[in-house]
C-alpha cells in the first residue's frame, strides 16, 4: 500500500513511557512507580474540577457544546480579550496544527530553536515545509533575526520557557525582536509553561492581550496540561487577532473538545489558589533539584517551567542512566533524541523527587 510521501521524512512523536507500559515490560507494581517524564502536575487537578466533573458524567453519550461558550468566557475574562480572539484545541499542539496548514505549504520555510518542542518539526513535514534551525541550544534573538533576514520564514516558533531546555525569553527583547518582523510572517509565541515563568520572575511573562494589540502577526499559545493538571483532558487555546482566529477555525473540527474537557477547564481557571500552590510548590521543590546538581558536578540549566534538565558529564550517558531508573520504577525523559546528553525530570512531590534524588545519586556513583 503506498502512502503520502511525506509521512517517509517523519518520525513519531515519542511520548513520556506510561506507567502501564512500565509494569508490563518490568513487572514493577504500580504504587513503586514514579512518572517524572511527561511535566505533568504532581498534585493532579483542584478537588474543585474533580467535583465538578464527576457530576456530568453523565452527559457522555451528548455531544458538547460546540460553541464553548463557558470555557471562551472564563478565558476572556482572564486575558481581557474579546471571544473573536480566541480558539480553543484538543492541547495547544491542536492549535500548532491549525496554523500549519493554514499558513504554510511545501514551499514554505519554518525558523525554529536548535532544541525545542518536537511537534513543530513534525507538523511541518506534514505540508512538506522546510525546517530552519538556530545554533544556539537556548533561544538567541540574533540569531533568529539573521536567519529571518537571509531564509524569509513563513513562520517563527518561539517557545518561552522552552520545552525541553526550560530557559525562557525575555519578554521585553521578544516584543523587541517582533518589531523588526513584517506582518507577512506569523510569529508563534509558545506560552505552555509561561504561569511558571510568570512565578519566577517577572520579566519573562508574556501578556497575550499586550501582544495581540500590538502585533497583528502573532499568535500565543496556551495550555490547560501544565499548572491547572488537566493533561488528560487535552486542552488548549490560541489568542490571536481577528483575522487569523478567523481562517483558523475553517480547519477546526466539530466537537473537537469533549463535554468532560470542557467542564473541568471552566472550572480549574476559576481556581487560581490550586495553581499557585502547586507553582510554588514546584519552586521550593526545585531548589532541592539545583542542590543534588551542585552535589553530583553536573550542569542544570536554569529552569522557569515544572521541570528540569540535568545535562550529564561526558563520562556519564543519559541513555543508559535513563534506562537504569526506568528499570528501578522511574521514568525520567531521555533527552538524547535531541541532542542532548541529558536527562528533563518533572519537579514532582517532595516524596517523588525524594526517590529521584536516591536511585539516581546511586546510579551516577556507580559509574
Amino acid at each position: 500500500m503506498k502512502f503520502n510521501k511525506k509521512l517517509e521524512s517523519i518520525k513519531t512523536y515519542e511520548a513520556g513511557k506510561p506507567i502501564e507500559l512500565v509494569v508490563r515490560e518490568f513487572g514493577i507494581e504500580p504504587q513503586d512507580i514514579v512518572k517524572l517524564a511527561s511535566n505533568e502536575n504532581p498534585h493532579g487537578c483542584s478537588p474543585k474540577v474533580q467535583a465538578a466533573v464527576s457530576k456530568i458524567v453523565a452527559n457522555m453519550a451528548l455531544y458538547p457544546d460546540d460553541s464553548m461558550m463557558k470555557l471562551k468566557n472564563g478565558l476572556c475574562k482572564r486575558f481581557e480579550i474579546e471571544e473573536q480572539n480566541l480558539i480553543i484545541g484538543s492541547g495547544s499542539d491542536q492549535v500548532i496544527e491549525f496554523l500549519m496548514h493554514a499558513k504554510a505549504d511545501e514551499n514554505s520555510k519554518i525558523l525554529i530553536n536548535s532544541v525545542t518542542f518536537a511537534m513543530y518539526e513534525i507538523y511541518a513535514k506534514h505540508v512538506g515545509a522546510e525546517i530552519i534551525r538556530t545554533k544556539s541550544q537556548e533561544h538567541n534573538l540574533e540569531e533568529f533575526y539573521e536567519l529571518y533576514k537571509s531564509e524569509n520564514p513563513d513562520i517563527i516558533f518561539l517557545c518561552t520557557p522552552n520545552n525541553p531546555t526550560g530557559d525562557a525569553i525575555d519578554a521585553q527583547a521578544m516584543m523587541e525582536f517582533i518589531e523588526k518582523i513584517d506582518n507577512d510572517t506569523l510569529v508563534v509565541v509558545d506560552g505552555a509553561y509561561m504561569e511558571y515563568a510568570a512565578f519566577r520572575e517577572e520579566s519573562k511573562k508574556v501578556t497575550p492581550k499586550e501582544l495581540i494589540e500590538k502585533f497583528e502577526n502573532v499568535i500565543y499559545l496556551g495550555t490547560f496540561s501544565k499548572a491547572y493538571g488537566l493533561g488528560g483532558m487535552r486542552t488548549g487555546y490560541g489568542i490571536a487577532s481577528a483575522p487569523i482566529i478567523k481562517e483558523l477555525y475553517k480547519l477546526r473540527p466539530p466537537f473537537n473538545i469533549t463535554t468532560l474537557s470542557l467542564e473541568a477547564a471552566s472550572v480549574a481557571l476559576e481556581d487560581e489558589e490550586f495553581v499557585q500552590m502547586s507553582i510554588n510548590d514546584c519552586f521550593v521543590e526545585m531548589k532541592r533539584y539545583e542542590e543534588f546538581a551542585k552535589e553530583q558536578k553536573i550542569d542544570i540549566i536554569k529552569s522557569y517551567t515544572n521541570f528540569v534538565t540535568l545535562c550529564l558529564n561526558k563520562e556519564q550517558n543519559s541513555t543508559d542512566l535513563a534506562d537504569k531508573l526506568l528499570r528501578l520504577g522511574m521514568i525520567v525523559r531521555d533527552l538524547s533524541g535531541y541532542g542532548m546528553n541529558a536527562i528533563r525530570v518533572t519537579v514532582g512531590t517532595k516524596k517523588q523527587n525524594d526517590r529521584f534524588f536516591e536511585l539516581t545519586s546511586k546510579q551516577l556513583e556507580a559509574e
